[in-house]
């Protein structure tokens, strides 16, 4: 079996270990089936939504769950579905795949789409039991019945155990009635399946119910108006209410008090899929972009010709093009992980979520990274469509306002910074991320005298590599000198481990982007990846400036006198080129290429 010949890294080990090209999944390497899934997305997608884009800013809840009913007849819907609950039983990969490509047109339908096979339909399959997954899932999964999170209250968001709704077991034993208040929820104006989050008597951990919603006989549930928003507009939200609603016993979700945990999984889930969610919006607004540069004459010449154009279309294109190489790497992962555990006896459940979670690290990483690519895309698309940008009559403004939410969804951006690391250093404690050897290798280092040898650099990436695995040894210098600095409190360094997270987030991208290359350029020739090799060392150059400085930030912070001139001179050499690259020639040839075919074409 295809996975058992990979070396597969665990969740959080790229920082320690090497990665070979061939040992990572690339969007180059989608399955014949996989290809018509995605061109028969696209096809869905550019008939359905994509025309109606000024309907959809007008509110029109209704083609959104139109659209979602036709979504759901073609199988979309149900794609990571089992089979035997009415699903197609496809891969991880496939799960996003879809994902990505149904998103990138409106923020309104991807929101819409998120939420009823995310959070709205995973938690049925992943903890429900045999009976919950028959009753519910072939409805969700063929869109018949579509389907609700309710988690979020007034007082907890970030903090979602710290919510007030409660369940409480009625005299008979037979019902649970649910009182409280939910907020931000997604599909809620269609929405007949809801999962509530509860809390019985006084537990410490919230439970999770399977709740049903007939506007005919509303059993205590009632809705709040729709939320007017600042993007996606046509994605129904209101609030939910619960008076004295009944909910059968066999209806709870899991066992008693485990709704944070289908929570915190969920989320893992969610983040990684907000990632892939992202992507086609930016080819989309990158495309739109490059075909009104070519249009648009100012001085007698295309704007697409002026080099500051350029320079936005290819770090728009580069940011994509590296967030697809990140996000597919990390998902064939998980796919592969998911395999080995059921070759290991797991059930599909188990199988799944521990698939998961092993890397969620790289979920968290995934949603910071491409969820902020996706706004700054957006925000040079209306840049360089002028004022024409700032018009409802183009589709950038809806695209900004579209992409803001990202950054707030599946865990703040923020939370999410600070999750990496912590994930990562609690990984580290418990032997499964090997931290505590290299950060002393590079404490050692730090004290020895530099090689000052000419290394050959002939190959294909071979210089970037090395500059990977010094940017490797920024992270665990400064996170080492840290940890051993503040130990257990680390975490209420917030602004520290922010830094320290950008660190592990552009060294994840930039390896990612590298190894999709380097393979692609295997198979196909270097020739054939001329551009894609520039976007690569776009990238990196990029990073090494962003890591440069968030690495002063925090070394800074904790460290003073000759601990800190050590810790500086050893970023300096850590972070140091041979041969620095020609930004402006690698920026000119990434948006000629796009220019010449009027198009993100990667």
């Amino acid at each position: 079996m295809e996975t058992i010949n990979k070396d597969i890294l665990r969740g959080g080990q790229f920082l320690v270990k090497e990665t070979k090209c061939e040992d990572v999944f690339t969007p180059e390497d989608f399955s014949e089936e996989q290809q018509m899934m995605r061109d028969s997305v696209k096809e869905f997608v550019d008939r359905e939504i994509w025309p109606k884009k000024p309907q959809f800013e007008a509110k029109d809840y209704a083609l959104t769950e139109e659209v979602m009913r036709k979504a759901g007849e073609l199988g979309f819907l149900g794609v990571a579905v089992p089979e035997e609950y009415d699903g197609l039983g496809m891969g991880f990969v496939s799960t996003m795949l879809t994902c990505d490509y149904f998103s990138g047109a409106t923020g309104s339908v991807a929101t819409a789409f998120g939420a009823h096979t995310g959070i709205g339909t995973m938690p049925i399959t992943l903890y429900g039991t045999e009976e919950q997954k028959k009753k519910y899932v072939p409805a969700l999964a063929t869109g018949t019945k579509f389907g609700a999170y309710c988690l979020t209250e007034p007082g907890a968001g970030s903090d979602a155990n710290s919510g007030k709704t409660t369940a409480a077991l009625s005299e008979d034993g037979k019902t649970y009635k649910i009182n409280g208040q939910k907020m931000w929820i997604s599909n809620a104006g269609f929405a007949e399946i809801f999962i509530v989050f509860a809390r019985i008597e006084d537990d410490k951990n919230i439970t999770g119910f399977i709740v049903e919603y007939d506007p005919n006989n509303p059993n205590g549930i009632t809705l709040g108006e729709e939320e007017h928003k600042l993007g996606i507009r046509s994605s129904s939200t209101r609030q939910v209410f619960f008076n004295d609603t009944e909910v059968p016993v066999e209806n709870m979700l899991s066992e008693r008090g485990g709704g944070f945990k289908i929570a915190m999984n969920a989320l893992n889930v969610g983040r990684i899929k907000l990632a892939a969610a992202c992507l086609d919006a930016q080819r989309r607004v990158i495309t739109e972009s490059v075909k009104y540069a070519n249009e648009r004459v100012q001085f007698k010449t295309p704007i697409a010709n002026f080099g500051a154009i350029k320079a936005k279309l290819a770090e728009m294109a580069t940011a994509c093009y590296v967030g697809e190489s990140g996000t597919y790497r990390a998902a064939k992962n998980i796919e592969d992980r998911i395999a080995i555990r059921q070759e290991e006896g797991n059930t599909h459940q188990e199988a799944e979520l521990k698939g998961v979670e092993e890397y969620a690290i790289e979920c968290s990483i995934l949603k910071v990274k491409v969820s902020e690519d996706v706004q700054n895309c957006t925000d040079e698309g209306i840049q360089i469509f002028g004022g024409m940008g700032f018009s409802e009559e183009t589709p950038m403004e809806s695209a900004w306002r579209d992409a803001r939410i990202s950054r707030i969804y599946e865990g703040t951006n923020e939370i999410n910074r600070m999750l990496s690391v912590g994930m990562l250093v609690k990984k580290a404690m418990k032997g499964h991320v090997n931290l505590l050897e290299p950060a002393m290798a590079v404490a050692d280092e730090l004290m020895g005298i530099p090689s000052f040898d000419t290394p050959d650099y002939s190959e294909l990436f071979s210089e970037e590599k090395e500059i990977l695995a010094k940017l490797k040894k920024v992270f665990l210098m400064v996170a080492g000198s840290a940890i051993q600095k503040f130990g257990p409190e680390l975490e209420q360094h917030q602004q520290l481990l922010m830094a320290a997270s950008d660190i592990l987030i552009e060294i994840y991208m930039a390896e990612s982007a590298i190894l999709r290359t380097e393979k692609n350029a295997k198979r196909s020739g270097e020739a054939s990846q001329e551009v894609q090799i520039a976007m690569a060392k776009l990238n990196l150059f990029n990073a090494i400036e962003k890591i440069t400085s968030k690495a002063k930030e925090g070394i800074v912070s904790f460290a003073e006198g000759d601990e800190q001139r050590m810790l500086l001179m050893g970023l300096k050499r850590f972070t140091k080129y041979a041969n620095m690259p020609n930004v402006v020639a690698l920026r000119t040839l990434i948006a000629d290429k796009m220019n010449a075919e009027n198009q993100y074409c990667f």
